[in-house]
């Protein structure tokens, strides 16, 4: 596999509305992040991916466009996101947008336009279709719960489609002339200075050609939307939209692209990920993806440490020798890794959040940490429904009723899921608002802040916080960078629960053990031990001559003879 600048780094997600507020209305602005960027870079991260900063209406959190080409005042200017650029690439980093184009806002003058005239050109943009006996055209239920129909205004019955909210209506990517104005405004923030892009629900550009109805899953009556994306045309549709992308954009400009790639199936990984793949690298949601069911979140089963375990596993046997994967714990669309990985109990301790960072930063790929995540923030409590922001945690509130759930035990269920506990204000200090704005934040701030926060980690050698860079310091460090981001990965000891090992070997051979457990365990060791080169616990390993004793939730990397 031919190397790429890409490959050594270490990427890091900022939610722009939550990171930090430098003129105090309670929202996160370029200007915080700006402010941030010595904090970011003492970490060790290179690549920095703003979800989107566009204008927008909000119906989704900003995953709704209404330009593609602008900065919302809500975040500041172009200049602002001008001087970002310039200062990232002064200290080595390099940033990333967010590529939204399966969707954009029906707020966007296309939409608007559109709706005009939709048998003109830019009804082209859009999926207008006739209904068929006084319904929608076919029986999709969307990503947010609901119908993926909506009737035109003052139009009768003709209908839009939109995978997602209502005011997210998805662009008709079979129209060449739609995807000239894509392409366009890909290359126009790539010359711009932007490294590239995270891509954005990119899956679903690929309908199929007709829209027929699926047997229904639920007792709306409706079936997931996400049969389509199986039909032959549609895997068709998107393979030549995706080619075609990446050849009139990412690639003249040798842009790094990180895919949100669901349920691959491993034999098209290269397809995406390989030397002539679609993306630089895609994340890894085999984990996030496991115990979910089709039926909502209150059918879901929440994974454990193993479960987490064998997901990565997996999925780094089927990306060996095919390209790289991005590796995630958590991100804006779900819970925080702590509270959905780790067993009750012990997500909020730093010696277990150690352990699971261990697992993720050390396989082979490109981690990616979500803004807190190395501090091991963990998901908010909520009282009422009526605290709840996001659309999707609305929708899965409304199916937990629907499927007989008690009002106490939706709240329970969605509690757990619901994308607002990523999207609470980063905890940076004990101060006020958590050291995230002067004024009334948009979100309260979780109540842990007090004792969570990035001031007081930064002064106590056993933080998570500083974890996390030694982690990061590792991957970087001459004498084991060959081995940790271009050596082989193999597992190890896959019989025993709770407990992660793996070799990754290169020029050295190093053994990863993480004890993803409450209890201690002796385990055999496979050769002679040269190095102990990191160690999670302040005290040594109990190291005998053909076995050692791992501490519960210890983390150890051993160079071996």
């Amino acid at each position: 596999m031919q190397r790429q600048w890409w490959q050594a780094s270490v990427g890091y997600q900022i939610w722009p509305k939550s990171f930090n507020d430098s003129n105090g209305d309670g929202m996160g602005d370029i200007p915080g992040i700006l402010e941030k960027l010595d904090y970011l870079q003492q970490l060790g991260v290179d690549l920095l991916w703003l979800s989107p900063i566009y204008p927008s209406p909000l119906a989704d959190e900003g995953y709704d466009i209404s330009d593609y080409c602008g900065v919302d005042p809500r975040f500041g200017t172009m200049a602002d996101l001008e001087r970002l650029i310039a200062e990232t690439k002064r200290r080595g980093m390099r940033l990333l947008l967010d590529l939204v184009v399966n969707h954009c806002s029906d707020e966007h003058p296309w939409f608007q336009k559109a709706l005009a005239d939709p048998e003109g050109p830019y009804g082209q943009y859009f999926y207008f279709r006739r209904g068929k006996n006084g319904a929608p055209p076919c029986n999709w239920r969307g990503y947010f719960g609901a119908g993926v129909w909506s009737p035109v205004p003052g139009r009768a019955d003709l209908y839009y489609l939109h995978l997602f909210h209502e005011k997210q209506p998805d662009l008709n990517w079979s129209n060449p002339a739609l995807r000239r104005e894509i392409y366009q405004m890909v290359n126009w923030w790539l010359d711009k200075g932007i490294a590239g892009f995270r891509v954005d629900a990119i899956v679903n550009i690929g309908k199929p050609d007709s829209f027929r109805d699926y047997p229904a899953d639920r007792p709306d009556g409706l079936a997931d939307c996400c049969n389509m994306l199986a039909e032959p045309s549609a895997k068709a549709h998107l393979a030549e939209y995706l080619t075609e992308l990446r050849d009139n954009t990412f690639r003249p400009h040798g842009a790094f692209t990180v895919g949100e790639v669901f349920d691959t199936d491993p034999a098209e990984l290269a397809a995406f990920i390989g030397p002539d793949g679609y993306f630089s690298s895609m994340f890894d949601f085999a984990a996030t993806c496991c115990g979910k069911s089709p039926k909502g979140w209150w059918a879901a089963r929440r994974p454990s440490p193993t479960d987490y375990r064998d997901c990565c596993f997996s999925s780094q046997k089927a990306a060996q020798g095919v390209g790289f994967l991005s590796n995630v714990i958590e991100n804006h669309d779900e819970p925080r890794g702590a509270s959905h990985y780790l067993p009750l109990g012990f997500e909020e301790q730093p010696r277990a959040q150690k352990a699971l960072a261990a697992v993720t930063l050390l396989l082979r790929g490109l981690p990616f940490l979500y803004q807190g995540q190395e501090l091991g923030m963990t998901n908010k409590p909520f009282a009422s429904i009526h605290e709840v922001d996001d659309v999707n945690t609305k929708g899965e509130y409304a199916a937990c009723l629907a499927a007989g759930l008690r009002a106490d035990d939706a709240l329970e269920v969605i509690a757990h899921y619901s994308r607002d506990n990523a999207r609470t204000p980063v905890q940076w200090s004990a101060q006020a608002n958590a050291g995230f704005t002067a004024g009334t934040p948009w979100m309260p701030v979780n109540p842990r802040y007090r004792s969570v926060n990035a001031e007081a980690q930064q002064a106590d050698p056993a933080s998570a916080l500083n974890f996390y860079k030694k982690l990061i310091s590792l991957r970087k460090d001459p004498a084991y960078k060959e081995t940790l981001v271009w050596g082989d990965f193999e597992p190890l000891y896959t019989e025993r629960e709770g407990l992660a090992a793996f070799w990754r070997r290169a020029d050295k051979k190093l053994l990863v053990l993480s004890n993803l457990s409450d209890e201690a365990m002796l385990l055999p060791l496979p050769g002679p031990v040269r190095a102990v080169v990191l160690n999670s616990r302040q005290l040594p390993p109990e190291l005998e001559q053909q076995a050692l004793i791992l501490a519960p939730w210890q983390a150890l990397v051993l160079e071996m003879e």
